[in-house]
């Protein structure tokens, strides 16, 4: 199971209440029609396969709008769940089960469909050295939350956002006057934050493996030219760049390029393109 940073468990909080804000605003008015001493025993079950992500997410819905609700786990983070299976369970006041229910699934079912996406494409590439990873094509203000499922899923991060990796492309390597001087002047601007040039053909190639860039992007380039770019990155620097495969891949392509010899593979469909899960919420007892 995919351990929570110190970042991650705030923002958990913060996106539950921003969350919890926008359902329930003044109050739940069809929640009253429950008399307020009414208990209530429910299920949550998946109609779906998948693997599951989100568990505190739930818990910190609950956690936050009544802390008095039993949440009881039967599954976590990183299982594989199957059609019917049994996730977790609720006690408590009735009112607060039917009032927490649709924010605690919307983050389940999202989450659990980010981390099923990265395991399907997971699979298609194992045996291979690669690592395949994220992009920033995630929903907004949902960034460390899907790179979070990404990782239970079996995939890896990209850069997490603009702040703690450099990714110089066409128009800054423009800007800043040639793809030497950006990696340059990006070790003087932040020692030690890793460097990585997008580039599209040979020429770029060599100049960002003469400029010591630390990771390469190596975008839309057929697999015929990945093999080549691999092979040339060993013989320049014995490998030193990592060499990253971009742009245009698909699931039918993913093991084709992964066979090239490329140390990473993005794919921003690892975020963008799933398809929430389906989850049901059912009352055992009333």
């Amino acid at each position: 199971m995919t351990q929570l940073s110190p970042d991650l468990i705030k923002n958990i909080e913060i996106s539950v209440k921003q969350a919890l804000a926008e359902d329930i605003g003044e109050g739940d008015i069809t929640a009253q029609l429950i008399p307020s001493d009414r208990q209530g025993h429910a299920r949550v079950i998946t109609r779906e396969s998948g693997i599951l992500c989100g568990t505190e997410w739930v818990n910190e819905v609950f956690r936050q709008f009544d802390p008095n609700v039993e949440v009881t786990w039967h599954k976590k983070d990183g299982d594989e769940i199957f059609g019917d299976s049994l996730l977790f369970e609720l006690k408590g006041s009735a009112r607060s089960l039917l009032t927490g229910e649709r924010c605690a699934l919307n983050f389940l079912q999202t989450l659990s469909a980010t981390a099923t996406k990265a395991n399907e494409y997971a699979k298609i590439v194992e045996g291979t050295n690669v690592t395949l990873l994220d992009t920033r094509k995630t929903l907004p203000g949902f960034r460390l939350a899907q790179k979070y499922a990404v990782k239970t899923g079996g995939c890896d991060n990209h850069r997490i956002g603009l702040y703690d990796a450099f990714l110089i492309k066409e128009n800054h390597i423009a800007a800043a006057g040639g793809i030497k001087e950006a990696v340059q002047q990006a070790h003087q601007i932040a020692p030690g934050k890793p460097v990585e040039v997008e580039v599209e053909n040979f020429e770029e190639l060599d100049q960002a493996l003469e400029a010591n860039a630390d990771i390469i992007m190596l975008d839309n380039f057929s697999n015929d030219d990945l093999v080549k770019a691999v092979a040339l990155n060993k013989e320049i620097n014995n490998g030193k760049a990592k060499l990253e495969a971009s742009g245009g891949i698909t699931k039918e392509t993913l093991r084709a390029k992964a066979e090239t010899g490329v140390d990473y593979i993005s794919i921003g469909t690892l975020t963008k393109d799933v398809k929430a899960l389906d989850l049901s919420m059912r009352f055992v007892e009333i």
